[in-house]
């Protein structure tokens, strides 16, 4: 009996330690899934990758050379009865210039919805170059039934770009959004009226 007892007690403790291990693996592994998305989403931001438009706190500090084309689209994902569009489908940009740009959303169903814009421009190698000053994106849009908003969104083209060999031949950059249907902010509508506001700064 004493034998046995005595052994029985290092197998409990190292069944335990495995045990132990194998659930701060778990927890890990989990941490890791829910933190791979937004550890994405902040590589793409902060490279361009996938043609990621970068954020700016002003407008740039230089002018280019080069004038683009820049075309705008607009999109809305199955789900949410919205009506999104681009009140201009493109201009002209020098690079290094800032333009303001509006898209009119409009809610056609007949209840309060709410919806937050993903986006992303294309050739994808423009993503870094192309530098929002402000934009609707940033936050969650709320709309009631049949409501309208304008908004407005600020960019500049880096001159950087005209160094990009990969860019040497393109003309034209797309700056593309899709709205996805999301949850009501708890703060209200009041909040957004100002992100769709023709009072928005303009340059």
């Amino acid at each position: 009996m004493g034998a046995q007892e005595t052994t029985s007690g290092p197998q409990r403790r190292s069944k335990h330690i495995v045990a132990g291990v194998a659930a701060a693996a778990s927890i890990f592994m989990l941490g890791l899934a829910f933190a791979a998305a937004p550890l994405y989403r902040y590589f793409c931001a902060a490279t361009g990758y996938a043609g990621t438009p970068q954020l700016a706190s002003g407008p740039s500090g230089t002018k280019g050379l080069r004038s683009l084309k820049v075309r705008f689209d607009g999109n809305v994902a199955p789900g949410l009865a919205w009506k999104f569009e681009p009140e201009r489908p493109e201009i002209v940009l020098r690079t290094g210039d800032t333009a303001t740009i509006y898209y009119k959303v409009t809610n056609v169903s007949g209840r309060e919805t709410a919806g937050r814009a993903a986006f992303n421009v294309s050739p994808e190698s423009a993503g870094a170059y192309f530098d929002k000053v402000s934009c609707f994106c940033f936050s969650e849009q709320k709309l009631g039934p049949g409501e309208t908003l304008e908004l407005p969104v600020v960019f500049f083209l880096d001159p950087a770009l005209e160094r990009d060999e990969a860019l040497a031949n393109v003309d034209t950059i797309t700056l593309s959004y899709t709205f996805f249907a999301a949850k009501p902010a708890e703060s209200g509508t009041v909040a957004q009226r100002s992100a769709g506001s023709r009072d928005a700064w303009s340059p």
